[in-house]
């Protein structure tokens, strides 16, 4: 009987330290993935999700590791995600972002657009180039006081063109994405053309860097504000939403 309890108690000696190894294996994990150990839990019941597009976006071709990124082959599934789930009723979208591939972010923004749920974005820091249109595609849309957007030419950095056909092919993209912004935000297109074609703005290049106000002023963005006004506004347009729906089915 003395030997049974004494193996009793070295099985249970023997367990104690596994359940340890959880906690620790969490922490490890949160220090790992965002930097610290204390972080604010969502609620599994919340209604809006985040989504956050920053650094280069990447399209087709694969950008180096060191290269902050966001894959568009990620966001978009995501998109899909949200669109089906019942339980997110609105969307949070947050730019940081340097501008990347053409295609890529004009699909990006059109999956944005195209959603049936109400969308806010809010750029922070910068949403230059292909990131314009990202920021326009949400149904209302702020920029940070001290948040720029760089607006310039599509172009294809290191290659020659050298037939007219290239020449073509890149004003028929960059038709695209001035026909998108204009159509998605309250500038003209002959103000978002100038602002394109600019000389001085950018050291030994064409373009315009928008900050702030000037952005809203433009029509480009519809408020200056940060994360407490969007979160606010992006309430207001659920609820809205939610009475939209309640009277209908009535």
């Amino acid at each position: 009987m003395d030997n049974d309890f004494q193996n009793n108690n070295d099985n249970q000696e023997e367990q104690e330290p596994q359940k340890e190894e959880k906690p620790s294996s969490a922490l490890i994990e949160k220090i790992q993935q965002l930097g610290q150990t204390n972080v604010p839990q969502l609620s599994v019941d919340s209604r809006i999700h985040c989504l956050t597009i920053i650094g280069q976006i990447e399209g087709h071709l694969a950008l180096p590791p060191q290269n902050k990124t966001t894959k568009y082959e990620h966001i978009l599934p995501q998109l899909v995600a949200i669109e089906q789930n019942p339980k997110i009723e609105g969307v949070l979208i947050i730019l940081n972002t340097v501008g990347g591939d053409v295609e890529a972010g004009l699909a990006i923004s059109e999956m944005i657009a195209s959603i049936s749920k109400p969308t806010v974005s809010i750029v922070l820091g910068g949403g230059h180039s292909i990131g314009v249109p990202i920021a326009v595609s949400c149904d209302y849309s702020f920029i940070a006081e001290t948040a720029t957007m760089t607006i310039h030419p599509i172009r294809l950095t290191g290659l020659v063109i050298g037939v007219p056909a290239t020449f073509e092919y890149l004003d028929k993209m960059q038709e695209r994405v001035v026909n998108f912004v204009t159509k998605h935000s309250k500038i003209t297109e002959e103000t978002f053309k100038e602002l394109m074609f600019a000389k001085g703005n950018l050291t030994r290049d064409i373009g315009t860097n928008v900050i702030g106000v000037d952005a809203v002023n433009y029509g480009l963005i519809d408020e200056v504000g940060g994360l407490g006004p969007a979160m606010k506004k992006l309430n207001e347009m659920i609820d809205q939403n939610k009475e939209k729906n309640e009277g209908l089915i009535q």
